[in-house]
């Protein structure tokens, strides 16, 4: 009896709080809808707080509520997880209301709300890019602020994803055994990222892309392509020495040193080849033109004059 008298009690709150948010919506009543749309966020219902903080906002332009519905409805948005609004919303209060003492707090839910909207790493980053930016920017607004270290640590994460991602794009590229696409790639993570912490696996995929690029390459461009592997081989145990990075690069770099043996003995090969070939051309040709200037000495030598007796 106990337990239908208490579904009995909920149906009927559940019927009445229905009702007056129905009545909201439909009301030109502002302190209405504004006492209706306060008791929905109270009671943390998010998106029915939204739907009444939307009909309130020319409601209530220009008046003294202004200020707490614009703010409200940001956070609503922000705990329904439209952060794109919310940022929005937090931003056009801060700018809104210059003096009002949440502006501090506004600018940093706007700047929080585009860290949540960040996409993941594998995805378009347009959004972690314009986070950064609006992180960056609360930190130079209010860089005595509290709230600024853990911005600073949000602008970290956000960065080393857009890192991640560049990295993974390059070791795409080395996947599909694009060696050339993926030491640029690669090197152009570093550029882009000198504090990186994912230099040593960025080294190591870089030290393997030369090494099939130089085993692999065609004949004019083989010689070059050892040297620069042998070079970044060196530099790899420079940068990082007693890694297993670097242990890998001192095994590449035996089997190139080795590859550049081989190499000079068949460039040896290939320039007496060449150059027997070109003796024998020029004594070929020593020989036609010997040849004809013969055929021209007797083509333009008169026949011997021929004495006929005369008889008589």
């Amino acid at each position: 009896m106990k337990k239908i008298f208490l579904i009995l009690i909920a149906a009927v709150l559940v019927t009445a709080c229905k009702t007056a948010h129905d009545e909201a919506l439909k009301s030109a009543d502002k302190d209405f809808i504004l006492k209706v749309a306060n008791e929905h966020f109270a009671n943390r219902k998010w998106h029915k707080a939204v739907a009444l903080y939307e009909r309130l906002s020319n409601l209530v332009a220009g008046t003294d509520d202004a200020p707490n519905v614009v703010f409200n409805s940001a956070y609503a948005n922000y705990y329904d997880k439209n952060y794109k609004l919310a940022g929005h919303q937090f931003k056009n209060f801060a700018v809104t209301f210059p003096q009002d003492p949440r502006k501090e707090e506004a600018a940093y839910m706007s700047a929080l709300c585009y860290y949540e909207g960040s996409m993941d790493y594998n995805l378009d980053q347009t959004s972690t890019e314009l986070a950064i930016t609006e992180l960056q920017n609360f930190l130079n607004d209010y860089p005595e602020s509290e709230r600024s270290k853990n911005i600073s640590e949000l602008v970290d994460e956000l960065s080393y994803k857009l890192e991640f991602k560049a990295y993974e794009n390059a070791k795409q590229y080395y996947r599909m055994a694009e060696y050339k696409a993926a030491d640029v790639a690669f090197e152009n993570v570093l550029d882009d990222y000198p504090s990186t912490k994912l230099r040593p696996s960025i080294y190591d995929y870089i030290m393997k892309s030369r090494y099939e690029l130089a085993v692999n390459s065609v004949y004019s461009l083989k010689e070059e392509r050892i040297e620069n592997a042998l070079a970044f081989s060196r530099q790899v145990e420079k940068d990082l020495p007693d890694s297993d990075v670097a242990k890998t690069a001192v095994s590449l770099r035996e089997k190139l040193v080795k590859e550049q043996q081989d190499f000079s003995k068949l460039k040896k090969q290939i320039e007496e080849q060449k150059e027997a070939y070109e003796a024998k051309q020029l004594r070929e040709a020593e020989k036609q033109t010997a040849q004809a200037l013969r055929d021209s000495v007797i083509a333009t030598t008169p026949p011997p004059s021929v004495t006929i007796p005369i008889q008589k």
